[in-house]
C-alpha cells in the first residue's frame, strides 16, 4: 500500500460503522475505496462475491487461492472487515460465512454498470465555458499553488522563496500550523519535525496529509465530515479538463471549493462562478499513479513537461551537484547537505555525518532521502545499475542507525495462556497473519500490532483452551 493510501486509510480504519454506512451510498465513494485501498486479492474475493446471493463460507475462499496461501487470504478477509465491507453472517455449527454490506454492494453495482440519478461522479456543465482552461493551464495552475504551500514551509529555512504571484490564505496558514507542519515564533513560522516528513513524501501522500487536517478540522468549521469526504472521493473520480457544474453540490461542498482552490486542488474562476475544474491534484486523489512524486521535478514529471528530467549528480565521495535554479528544490536538497558553491544553473555540496544527522533529528529518514534522490537523479545516473553509488546509500543507512538506540512498537501484549499447545496455537496462527512482532515461550506471551483478528481466533476456540 503507498503512502497516500496508507494514510487515507488509517483515517478511514479510525471512523464507525454508521459514517461508513453513509459514506458507502455514494457510488463514487464505493468506488474508490475499491480501487485505492484494496489489495489485489481483497478486489478478487468483491468481485467474485458481487452477485452471490447467499454467504460465502470461509473455506470456499480456499478454492480461489492456492494452498500456500492462506496469510494472504486472511489478511484480505481482514482488510474487508476493517473497512466494513465484509461481514460475517450467523452460521451455526458451520465454517463462518461472508456477506458483502450493504450500501456497499449496491453502490459498487451502480458505479460499474451506470444508472441511477445520484450525480454522485459530477454532473458535467451542458454550457461551454466562454473563457475555457486547457489542461496546460490547470497544471500550471496546480503546481503554481502547489509549490506555493512548500515555499511557505521551506521558506523557513532561510533560502528566500518567491512566490510567482501566489498568496496563501490565512486559512491555509492555519491548518498547516494546525496540523504541526510549521510552528508559529512572533510573525515567522518556522518549519517542523513533521513538515521536513511531509515535503520529501511524493505529492498524492502529502495532499492526503492536508486533506486529512481538513477534515479533523471541518467539526470546528461547521462542516459534516461524511460530506467532505464524500466530495473528496467524487473529485478523484473527475475527468481532468472537463467542466463541472456547481448547482448540484451541497452548501459544505461549495465552501470546499473555495478551500481548495487555495491548494491548487480545484480551479475556479470566481467563488460566483457557476463552474469549477478539478486539477491533477484532484483527479489522482484516488488513483495509484506513481508519478506524481514529490516537490518540483516529480511534479513536472507527473504533469508530462520537457522540465520534469532529474537533476542531481550523486558521486562516490559523497559530493553533490544540483542542475536546477529551482529555489524550492535546492532547499529542500539544504536539509540533509551541505551546500559549499552556487553558480546560475548549479549548486554543489557535500553529503557529510552532520548534515544526515541534523536531517534525521529533524524527523527525515534516511528511506527518504535515499528515496528522493533516486526519483530526482539525473538521466546520466540512471544509466547505472543502481542508481545511486552502494557506499553512498550504505552510508546514509549507517549515519542514520548511530543515533538509533530503541524503536517503540505500539501493538498489545497476549499472555496468561493456560497451556503451551494453546500458547502455540495462538503464536503460530499470528505469525501466519502477519502481526507477531515479539514473542517469549518461557513466559507464554506474545506481542501483535493488530488484535482483532487474533482475539476473534480465541473466541471460535474451546473455552477451555482460553
Amino acid at each position: 500500500m503507498s503512502g497516500s493510501s496508507l494514510r487515507s486509510f488509517e483515517y478511514l480504519e479510525s471512523l464507525p460503522g454508521t459514517v461508513f454506512n453513509r459514506l458507502y451510498q455514494q457510488p463514487s465513494t464505493a468506488l474508490a475505496i475499491f480501487r485505492r485501498m484494496l489489495t489485489h486479492l481483497a478486489k478478487t474475493f468483491v468481485m467474485a462475491m458481487l452477485y452471490i446471493g447467499h454467504p460465502l463460507p470461509v473455506t470456499d475462499f480456499d478454492s480461489w487461492i492456492r494452498p500456500d496461501s492462506r496469510l494472504e487470504r486472511d489478511q484480505a478477509i481482514n482488510l474487508l472487515e476493517r473497512l466494513h465491507i465484509l461481514r460475517v453472517t450467523a452460521n451455526p455449527g458451520k465454517p463462518r460465512a461472508y456477506t458483502i454490506t450493504n450500501p456497499f454492494l449496491g453502490s459498487l453495482r451502480l458505479a460499474l454498470t451506470g444508472g441511477g440519478n445520484h450525480n454522485s461522479f459530477g454532473v458535467p456543465c451542458n454550457t461551454s465555458d466562454k473563457h475555457p482552461i486547457s489542461i496546460p493551464e490547470l497544471d500550471d495552475y496546480a503546481r503554481r499553488q502547489w509549490e506555493g504551500v512548500l515555499g511557505y514551509m521551506v521558506g523557513s529555512t532561510g533560502i528566500n522563496l518567491v512566490d510567482e504571484g501566489v498568496r496563501l490564505s490565512d486559512g491555509v496558514k492555519r491548518l498547516l500550523k494546525d496540523g504541526g507542519l510549521v510552528k508559529q515564533r512572533g510573525s515567522k513560522a518556522d518549519i517542523t519535525q513533521e513538515g521536513f516528513a511531509f515535503i520529501l513524501q511524493e505529492v498524492n501522500a502529502q495532499v492526503w496529509t492536508v486533506l486529512i487536517y481538513y477534515l479533523d478540522a471541518a467539526e470546528e468549521m461547521n462542516m459534516d465530515s461524511v460530506d467532505v469526504l464524500s466530495f473528496l472521493f467524487m473529485l478523484g473520480s473527475l475527468e481532468l479538463g472537463q467542466d463541472y457544474s456547481k448547482a448540484t453540490l451541497t452548501p459544505t461542498q461549495l465552501h470546499m471549493l473555495d478551500d481548495l482552490s487555495d491548494f491548487g486542488i480545484v480551479y475556479q474562476r470566481s467563488s460566483t462562478s457557476t463552474r469549477f475544474y478539478p486539477t491533477r491534484l484532484a483527479t489522482t486523489l484516488t488513483s495509484d499513479s506513481g508519478a506524481l512524486r514529490s516537490v518540483a521535478a516529480g511534479f513536472d514529471n507527473a504533469l508530462r513537461t520537457v522540465d520534469g528530467k532529474g537533476f542531481i549528480v550523486i558521486e562516490t565521495n559523497y559530493r553533490v551537484y544540483a542542475y536546477t535554479t529551482s529555489q524550492l528544490q535546492i532547499a529542500i536538497l539544504q536539509l540533509f547537505t551541505r551546500l559549499s558553491t552556487r553558480y546560475p544553473n548549479m549548486v554543489a555540496g557535500k553529503i557529510t555525518r552532520e548534515s544526515i544527522r541534523r536531517a534525521v533529528g529533524m524527523g527525515i529518514t534516511s528511506d527518504q532521502i535515499i528515496s528522493f534522490l533516486t526519483t530526482h537523479a539525473h538521466p546520466q545516473m540512471r544509466k547505472n545499475n543502481p542508481v545511486l553509488p552502494p557506499t553512498v546509500v550504505d552510508q546514509i543507512k549507517l549515519w542514520q542507525i548511530e543515533g538509533e538506540r530503541m524503536k517503540a512498537t505500539p501493538g498489545f501484549l497476549f499472555k496468561d495462556f493456560l497451556t503451551a499447545a494453546d500458547y502455540e496455537a495462538c503464536c503460530k496462527y499470528a505469525e501466519e497473519i502477519g502481526v507477531r512482532v515479539w514473542r517469549n515461550e518461557n513466559r507464554r506471551m506474545f506481542f501483535v500490532t493488530r488484535h482483532e483478528q487474533v482475539a476473534a481466533y480465541l473466541k471460535n476456540r474451546p473455552k477451555k483452551s482460553v
